[in-house]
């Protein structure tokens, strides 16, 4: 059976009771213990000034003399009033009573038992309980003026105003017990119902499944996460992110770092500073090219922080190295297919007709140009798959109704590395489809493309009868997206530029408006067996 959670404002609430609670029941004891050492200490200290005020009156001392005992009653009778306390008796050296709030007791002898100490002298002080109740006792010794015990005073002070005084300290800590709680428990509801409001209104099991949650997507993703807060510190950092950073040679443990410590070429703080995402830029971290996107965090229209999000562009690269070799190749493929089906056509017409004449010119037409151009390509070309692509791009020209030459002066040899053969079909498929369309509206429709390979560096030099390229536009004709042809083209240059580089190759391009365009690719690569 799941156990039920509290929520966060019943969790507060019971906290601040209990806090409370303790808080009164340990004051009440203290200030309980304080007010009755304090209480007690002041009953007896005005219990001693009384008792010493009567001891030395000569109205005591001349009564216990056998001079005038009548008035020892009526004196401690008004100190007894005017000092509000329970009792003062006068008694003789014998503790025979001469003073008592009852007169029946006078003339009797004292009762407690704590006398004796002060009819031999000694002021003392005690608590005990006689025929009045329980009481604190002050005793004070008399003497005559030759200096002789002659009797002794006793003042009682009731320990009920004790009682009384704590009783009324613990009903004002109740009360103030009850404001305290009562206030508490408002307080309590209120800072709830705040910080619930600061964490969107949910409560901490949630909270905690969130961040579970979060931690866990964080870690799965294929794409690299660091996330900074304000002051550009590293807050958070995924294992992609450190696999990428590793591969870097950076340090495996960059939380609490600033990101410029870490990464001195870093755009976070820029995107903080100015509070816009960054979309699909590329950055260099020690060699390592990452495509990365940048996007500021912001909590109730203020910058709390910013998040970067990316990936190692060789992924990116393969994927859209391999996305456009099976592009080529599939295009190649299908314009085979629809030019082999149009000659297919045309036999078929022939026969029927019963024209075997001009069928038998035809087919040997057919023959003598696919021999003479799988010849010029295979025998040159040595690499099976830019050789078949080569092939296949001769057939989209013929569909484009465009005089496509291939001329090979050397023989091209397969690449070592089987990527090259990727970048070469990049280069190449591009260059000849925009040369295929520039010539559209051309009154002569020429393509010419000649292969050269020497010493390791290869060359292709391509030439159609287009249109032409304005000098003012060859420069931006390279930029990523950047096409006259409408939108979503614009990739295809962008592509051969990229693959050139990794093949440390150069473009040149020589175009005059009106009379067709040059281009010139020049790249270094090993390669295998030039064969026959």
């Amino acid at each position: 059976m799941k156990k039920k959670q509290l929520k966060l404002s019943t969790i507060i609430i019971l906290f601040v009771c209990i806090v409370v609670l303790v808080s009164l029941v340990m004051t009440d004891l203290l200030i309980s213990r304080t007010i009755n050492d304090n209480i007690e200490s002041n009953i007896e200290e005005k219990a001693k000034i009384v008792s010493r005020t009567v001891s030395h009156s000569t109205i005591v001392k001349s009564g216990l003399e056998g001079k005038g005992e009548d008035r020892i009653q009526e004196y401690t009778q008004d100190i007894q009033k005017s000092a509000e306390v329970l009792f003062v008796v006068v008694m003789d050296m014998e503790g025979i009573r001469k003073s008592h709030p009852d007169p029946d007791r006078i003339g009797k002898h004292f009762v407690g038992g704590d006398e004796k100490d002060v009819l031999q002298g000694k002021e003392t002080l005690s608590i005990s309980e006689g025929t009045l109740g329980k009481s604190v006792r002050a005793f004070s010794p008399v003497f005559n003026d030759e200096n002789q015990q002659i009797g002794a005073v006793a003042v009682g002070i009731s320990l009920g105003s004790v009682e009384e005084a704590l009783t009324m300290s613990h009903r004002n800590i109740l009360v103030g017990s009850m404001i305290g709680i009562i206030v508490g428990v408002i307080g309590a509801v209120i800072i709830a119902r705040y910080i619930k409001k600061t964490l969107f209104g949910l409560e901490p099991i949630t909270i905690a499944k969130i961040l579970e949650e979060r931690n866990t997507m964080l870690q799965s993703v294929h794409e690299g996460v660091v996330a900074v807060n304000k002051d550009t510190t590293i807050s958070l950092v995924n294992k992609s992110a450190l696999k990428i950073f590793n591969k870097a040679g950076l340090s495996s443990d960059p939380i609490g770092m600033p990101i410029k410590e870490y990464m001195s070429h870093t755009r976070l703080e820029r995107v903080i500073a100015t509070g816009k995402p960054e979309l699909d830029e590329e950055q260099t971290i020690n060699g390592v090219s990452i495509l990365v996107n940048r996007v500021p965090l912001i909590v109730n229209d203020e910058v709390v922080g910013a998040i970067s999000t990316f990936r190692d562009k060789t992924e990116v690269n393969q994927l859209a190295e391999q996305l456009t070799g099976v592009k080529s190749y599939a295009e190649a493929l299908r314009a085979q297919s629809h030019e082999f089906m149009n000659k297919m056509h045309v036999i078929l017409g022939l026969v029927k007709m019963k024209d075997y004449n001009h069928l038998n010119r035809y087919v040997k037409e057919l023959v003598s140009l696919r021999v003479d151009e799988v010849s010029t390509v295979t025998s040159k070309v040595k690499d099976p798959a830019l050789a078949g692509f080569i092939m296949g791009k001769l057939s989209y020209a013929r569909e484009k109704n465009v005089a496509l030459t291939i001329e090979c002066h050397d023989f091209i040899p397969e690449p070592k590395d089987p990527s090259v053969t990727h970048e070469l079909i990049t280069v190449i498929g591009n260059l000849l489809d925009n040369s295929v369309e520039a010539t559209t509206n051309s009154h002569e429709k020429e393509v010419l493309m000649e292969l050269y390979y020497q010493d390791e560096r290869f060359e292709m030099v391509v030439t159609d009868t287009g249109e032409g390229i304005p000098n003012e536009m060859i420069e931006e004709i390279f930029t990523k997206g950047y096409s006259s042809k409408g939108e979503g083209r614009g990739y295809g240059l962008f592509l051969v530029k990229d693959s050139l580089g990794k093949l440390n190759g150069t473009l040149h391009i020589e175009s005059k408006v009106g009379s067709g365009t040059t281009m010139i690719v020049q790249a270094s690569y090993k390669g295998g067996k030039k064969g026959d």
